[in-house]
């Protein structure tokens, strides 16, 4: 993999003399008593200001202070006029546009489109404090209030819509979102290394226009636009064939090359033209000097095999040690994208989170609470990245698959700083973790082969022989924080990734000894092979060992404590009869799921790619192969709800009515075999009635929940969002 310049080792602005803000300014007056007479650079974010890491507002902003630059603050400006956009003058370099940790979108509205009562990133939980698709009404406003100003969007709003999208809010597929917003350059992924070496040269007085060389960064050129003479273009059909296409979306635009022959089919009844490329030449390409050409906008919105291509396309070429530049028509023009950008080391990491964060609100929001700062002010990012490839989860499209991680110093270090400088502190940390428990430090066993991989997963369909599952490094972690003087808990609260833990029983042992506050979050996310498939997720069989593991060590250590499961209900490619036997599994296994939510189909995630092209992304994509089960429908969407709350009699006459439609009567009655009662209680249940077997075929209900125990219930919803920017 390319070595990169050392985050910390560019020579600072000139205006370091300022010296630290206790907060970054949000008003003229902050500004004036800073002694400062301009900002270089303007952040504008839909969140609160909490200047603590998780936040990615106040990552991004220490870390330009870090470089030197006067760094202002816009959060969640009113966004009916320019005026609030005017609130810190004109910034000398740039406007940095995001919607904040969390997509404008998932953040104001639920799986169904209903917009949402409460925000967690806003003071008092308001809603309605920020518009939809707030990257690009941001960055409209940004335009107006100065139209000379330069603008760069970025974070996870910004960066899963760099290319054509599936939009599941409008139900089509979307142009990238650098044309709309008209921004100069998208960041995308964690995008210290760009933001920095961007900012350098804005500041020496290169154009934002010539810059076209940073990784991590996309941008609108000219129709066939290369950085060099030499540089060679790639037909995305190259990496992976997509077979035939419909005639009236050509989708590569592109002459056959030299020794490849096109075979040009007339008009045929079914309106098909069938096109086969034949006798393609080998070639050896200079990866650094090729861009893979994708299906531009026009052809994947009309086309959804032509977008379930791409989208495969566009995460084969993810890896920073191989990825080609990829370019995407949208009209007359394109959108490039660079390659992703080299992963943080350990000491960049390492600064990174040293810098010198207030961990706090900003003092202008007085005494007013902030939900997502109460649930992660006890908590630390250990690491960042995840290489499970999820299908239904955005963390790989933004942070990548090689695990970030800091040392134990610098985590230790920011433990003391929770436990002297937080306010009611009580001893306990909340979690030390990151997208997900325990990948801390767990790598490829070479750089060589990393670099090489071009895999979606390296634990799916199983645990890669090339990764190392070493866990000893987290161990030694845990009992060095809960031996800090003052630390009486050191909590795991982030999930956990199981099929990995069980290959380490000692880190099993430790965590569930030591960690555990009774309950543990864990998800199988289903117990059928159907939709496991679609998730890239492991077998029950996984859960069944780590449970066996857990149960055991709770008792050695003459403790009672419990997994809280999460599953998904209508992922792509799950039926009615996965519903009916996940419910018996849940049923069997005595669990009680709280806070059940429908599917909501991200920018770019592959889950996303089957809910709209009904196709499988996980394998090369034809016209003719394999179609996936998948649901829109309302009503069927709230019957698999339905089917993860079997035991709430609301829903029994919705499910009693499924059940015999499916021929499945027989799991009515009153005993301990059937999955609902025949009776039904006053006053409960309504006149709702069930869809039929299998419903409308396209996917639509996700659902994430909490687990209810015999005598006992918790309510502990997935964090949304509260992760490094």
């Amino acid at each position: 993999m390319q070595t990169a310049k050392n985050l910390f080792g560019y020579r600072k602005y000139w205006a370091k003399r300022f010296g630290t803000a206790p907060f970054l300014p949000m008003t003229r007056a902050q500004m004036q008593a800073l002694g400062w007479d301009s900002c270089d650079v303007i952040l504008v974010t839909g969140d609160a200001y909490i200047d603590h890491p998780s936040f990615g507002m106040a990552l991004v902003g220490r870390l330009l202070e870090a470089q030197g630059f006067r760094v202002g603050i816009i959060a969640q400006p009113d966004w009916r006029s320019a005026e609030a956009f005017r609130a810190l003058g004109k910034p000398n370099l740039y406007y940095g546009i995001t919607a904040g940790n969390m997509d404008s979108m998932v953040n104001r509205y639920t799986a169904d489109r209903k917009i949402r009562s409460d925000d967690a990133y806003t003071p008092g939980a308001e809603a309605n404090r920020r518009p939809d698709r707030a990257v690009l009404v941001y960055s409209q406003r940004a335009r107006e209030a100065f139209p000379d100003t330069t603008i760069v969007i970025g974070s996870i709003e910004a960066s899963l819509r760099r290319i054509a999208h599936y939009d599941y809010w409008s139900d089509t597929v979307r142009r990238s979102i650098l044309p709309d917003s008209k921004a100069d350059i998208l960041l995308f992924g964690n995008a210290e290394r760009a933001l920095v070496e961007l900012t350098h040269r804005l500041a020496a007085g290169e154009a934002v226009a010539d810059i076209r060389d940073l990784r991590g960064t996309a941008f609108m050129v000219p129709r066939d636009w290369k950085p060099a003479p030499d540089w060679a273009e790639v037909d995305s059909s190259e990496v992976d064939a997509p077979g035939p296409l419909i005639r009236h979306a050509d989708p590569y635009a592109m002459e056959p090359e030299a020794g490849a022959v096109r075979q040009e089919a007339g008009p045929a009844a079914d309106d098909v033209q069938v096109v086969r490329l034949l006798g393609r030449p080998a070639r050896r390409l200079d990866r650094e000097r090729s861009v893979v050409r994708l299906p531009s906008f026009e052809q994947v919105r009309n086309d959804e095999v032509s977008y379930a291509h791409a989208s495969r396309t566009f995460h084969v070429e993810s890896n920073p040690g191989n990825a080609r530049a990829l370019v995407q028509a949208h009209g007359e023009r394109d959108v490039w994208l660079n390659p992703p950008p080299i992963p943080l080391t350990t000491p960049e990491m390492d600064g990174v989170y040293d810098l010198p964060y207030q961990r706090a609100p900003h003092p202008d929001y007085g005494d007013a609470k902030i939900p997502a700062w109460d649930m992660i002010r006890f908590s630390v990012n250990i690491m960042r990245g995840c290489f499970g490839g999820c299908t239904f989860c955005s963390i790989t499209e933004h942070e990548g698959r090689i695990i970030q991680s800091r040392s134990e110093e610098s985590i230790l270090r920011e433990i003391e700083e929770i436990r002297d400088r937080t306010p009611g502190f009580t001893g306990v940390i909340s979690d030390l973790g990151g997208p997900t428990a325990n990948m801390y430090r767990i790598a490829c066993k070479t750089t060589e082969i990393e670099s090489a991989c071009r895999k979606l997963s390296c634990v799916y369909p199983d645990i890669c022989e090339n990764l190392n599952t070493d866990h000893s490094s987290l161990i030694a972690l845990y009992r060095k924080a809960r031996a800090l003087p003052g630390i009486k808990k050191v909590l795991i609260g982030s999930g956990l990734r199981y099929d990995l833990a069980v290959r380490s029983p000692e880190y099993v042992k430790e965590l569930v000894q030591h960690h555990v506050g009774g309950y543990l979050k864990i998800a199988p996310e289903h117990t059928e092979e159907g939709p496991l498939s679609k998730m890239m997720k492991p077998g029950i069989g996984s859960y069944d060992r780590f449970k066996e593991m857990f149960d055991r060590f709770s008792r050695e250590a003459g403790k009672q404590q419990y997994l809280i499961p999460y599953f998904i209900a209508a992922h792509p490619g799950t039926a009615d009869e996965d519903m009916v036997n996940l419910a018996l599994w849940l049923k069997k296994n005595s669990f009680r799921l709280d806070q059940v939510q429908t599917f909501l189909p991200t920018p770019m995630a592959l889950a996303t790619t089957m809910y709209h092209t009904r196709k499988n992304p996980l394998k090369r994509v034809k016209r003719d192969s394999e179609e996936v089960e998948t649901v829109r429908a309302l009503k069927t969407r709230r019957l698999y709800k339905a089917f993860l709350r079997y035991h709430d009699a609301e829903n029994w006459p919705l499910l009693r009515e499924a059940l015999k439609r499916m021929g499945r009567a027989d799991l009515i009655g009153n005993g301990k075999r059937h999955l609902v009662p025949s009776f039904q209680p006053a006053g409960t249940g309504d006149a709702r009635t069930a869809p039929g077997p299998r419903g409308p075929r396209k996917p639509g209900a996700t659902a994430t929940a909490a687990a209810t125990y015999p005598a006992r219930t918790t309510r502990s919803p997935r964090a949304r969002g509260v992760r490094p920017a």
